[in-house]
C-alpha cells in the first residue's frame, strides 16, 4: 500500500459518504417547495404541516451536506496536487460559479425561508423556498460539468510549455454531452431518494397512530412520495438508457466492463451473470441476453460493442504500455448493484400505493419494514452509481489525458494521508450517527401543530427573537 491508494481511499469514502446527503437535499428541496405552494395556493393546514415537517428534514440533511462537502475541495489540493494543477484551469470556471451563484443563492435564500415565517409576505416566502430549490439544482449542474470533463474532456487545449490543461470554450464544458444526461438522470436519482424517505416516514405514522387527526396528511405524504418515487424511477431508466449510450461513444471500456464483455460482439448479448477469472481477464461462465447490450450500447440490436482485450490492445498502442481496464468485478457489480436497488424501492413505492386504494389503511408488518428500509434502498443505488461511474474510468483521473497515478500529490507521505484518512473516517462515523438520530426524532415526533398564536402577546414583533417557526 502507498500513498497513492490510502488518497484513492480517501476520497472515495468521503464522496459516496457526501452524497448520501446530497441527493436527499436535491429532491426534498423541492418537494417542501411544492407543499408550500400547495398550501399556499389552497390555505389547506394540512400542507402548511408537511411542509414544516418534511422542511425540518430537508434542513438537518442539507447542513450536513455542507459540512462534509467542505472537505472535498481541500483533498484537491492536500492529496491530489498535482492533478488540481493539471485541470485547475478548467475546474476554476464552474466551481467559482457554483460557490458564487448557485450556493450562494440556496444558502442566502434558505436563511430567508427559516427566519421568515410570519415576517415575510407569504408569496416572498414561498419564492425564497423555490429559490433555495433552484440553486440547489444549478450547483448540481455545475459540478457535474467539472466531472463530466473528466469523463469526456472538451473545450480544452494542452499547454505544451506548462503541460496543464487549458480552457478554450466555457460553453463546451458546460454543454458536454456527457454533462447534458449525467444532469437529469442524478437529478432522477435524487427525487428517488427523496420520494422513499416521504414514504417510509408517512408509511409509519399512518400505521403506527391510525387514530391521529393528522393521519390525512400523512397517507397524503405516503402517496405523493409513492408517485415521487415510481415516477422518477422510469426517469432515471430513460435517462440511463442515454447515458448508456454516451458512455459507449465515449467511453467503451467502461461499458465493456460493466458487461464482462471480454471481445468485441456484434450483435452483443446484455450479461445477467457472469463469472470471470480471479484475475478479472477472461470470462468463465456467462449467462446473456441476446442482442439486448447492442441497443442498449448503440440504439441498434446488431450494433457493435467493443470488447475489453480489444480496447486494451487500442489503448496501449495508442497511450502507451499499460492495463487500461479498470477492475472488473468492481465495475461489473456495483452496475448491477445500482440498478437492482433502484427497481427495489419502485417497487415497494408500488406495493405501499396499493395497499391505501380505494382509502384503505396498511396493515403488513412486512410492508411497514420494508418501508423502513426504503430510504437505504435508493441511497445506495445512488452511492454504486457513483463509484460505478468513478472506478469505470479507472486508470484515467481525466479520461485520455491524465493517470490516476499521475494526479496523486508528491509530498504527501504515506503515514500523512492515513492519518487523515483515519480522522475524516472516524468524524464522519459520528456525524452519522448525529444525522441518523437527528432524522430519526424528528420525524417520529409528526407534523408541528400550525395554530395560529394568541394576539394578547402585546411584545412588539421587531423585538421579538429570529427563530425556527416549527
Amino acid at each position: 500500500m502507498d500513498a497513492l491508494d490510502v488518497a484513492r481511499w480517501q476520497f472515495g469514502v468521503t464522496t459516496v459518504y457526501h452524497f448520501l446527503f446530497v441527493p436527499l437535499t436535491i429532491g426534498l428541496s423541492v418537494l417542501v417547495a411544492i407543499l408550500q405552494t400547495m398550501w399556499h395556493r389552497t390555505g389547506n393546514e394540512r400542507y402548511l404541516k408537511l411542509t414544516k415537517f418534511y422542511g425540518k428534514l430537508f434542513l438537518i440533511n442539507f447542513a450536513m451536506g455542507v459540512v462534509t462537502g467542505i472537505v472535498q475541495e481541500f483533498q484537491f489540493g492536500m492529496n491530489w496536487s498535482d492533478y488540481s494543477r493539471f485541470v485547475g484551469d478548467i475546474f476554476g470556471a464552474p466551481l467559482a460559479i457554483e460557490a458564487l451563484v448557485a450556493f450562494f443563492l440556496e444558502s442566502t435564500f434558505i436563511g430567508l425561508w427559516i427566519f421568515g415565517w410570519d415576517r415575510l409576505p407569504k408569496r416572498l416566502h414561498l419564492a425564497a423556498i423555490w429559490a433555495a430549490a433552484i440553486g440547489t439544482n444549478l450547483s448540481a449542474y455545475f459540478i457535474l460539468a467539472a466531472n463530466s470533463f473528466m469523463q469526456n474532456p472538451v473545450g480544452f487545449r494542452i499547454n505544451p510549455e506548462s503541460g496543464r490543461a487549458e480552457l478554450t470554450d466555457f460553453v463546451a464544458v458546460l454543454t458536454n454531452k456527457v454533462a447534458l444526461v449525467t444532469f437529469p438522470h442524478t437529478l432522477a436519482g435524487a427525487f428517488l431518494v427523496a420520494g422513499s424517505l416521504m414514504v417510509t416516514v408517512g408509511l409509519w405514522h399512518v400505521m403506527r397512530n391510525r387514530d391521529s387527526a393528522d393521519t390525512g396528511a400523512y397517507r397524503f405524504a405516503t402517496k405523493l412520495g409513492s408517485w415521487v418515487v415510481l415516477i422518477s424511477s422510469a426517469l432515471v431508466i430513460l435517462t440511463g438508457d442515454i447515458q448508456g449510450k454516451i458512455m459507449t461513444e465515449v467511453q467503451p471500456m467502461k461499458m465493456a466492463a460493466a458487461e464482462g464483455l471480454y471481445t468485441t460482439e456484434s450483435p452483443a448479448s446484455f450479461s445477467v451473470l457472469t463469472v470471470g477469472s480471479l484475475d478479472g481477464s477472461r470470462e468463465i461462465f456467462a449467462l446473456k441476453i441476446p442482442y439486448l447490450l447492442s441497443f442498449l450500447g448503440t440504439g441498434d440490436p446488431n450494433g457493435t460493442v467493443q470488447g475489453i482485450n480489444d480496447l486494451q490492445a487500442q489503448y496501449a498502442s495508442q497511450y502507451g504500455p499499460g492495463n487500461y481496464a479498470p477492475i472488473i468485478p468492481v465495475t461489473y457489480w456495483s452496475f448491477r448493484f445500482m440498478i437492482g436497488f433502484g427497481l427495489a424501492a419502485a417497487a415497494i413505492a408500488l406495493l405501499v400505493l396499493w395497499s391505501q386504494r380505494k382509502g384503505r389503511t396498511p396493515t403488513s408488518k412486512w410492508l411497514l419494514r420494508a418501508g423502513l428500509v426504503m430510504p437505504a434502498l435508493p441511497l445506495l443505488a445512488n452511492s454504486f452509481g457513483w463509484i460505478f461511474t468513478e472506478m469505470g474510468r479507472q486508470p484515467w483521473i481525466v479520461f485520455g489525458e491524465m493517470l490516476t497515478r499521475d494526479g496523486v500529490s508528491r509530498s504527501v507521505s504515506l503515514t500523512e494521508v492515513l492519518t487523515s484518512f483515519t480522522a475524516f473516517t472516524l468524524i464522519y462515523a459520528v456525524l452519522a450517527v448525529v444525522e441518523f438520530k437527528l432524522l430519526v426524532r424528528y420525524a417520529r415526533a409528526g407534523v408541528p401543530d400550525v395554530t395560529p398564536q394568541s394576539d394578547d402577546d402585546d411584545t412588539d414583533d421587531a423585538e421579538r427573537p429570529l427563530a425556527f417557526a416549527y
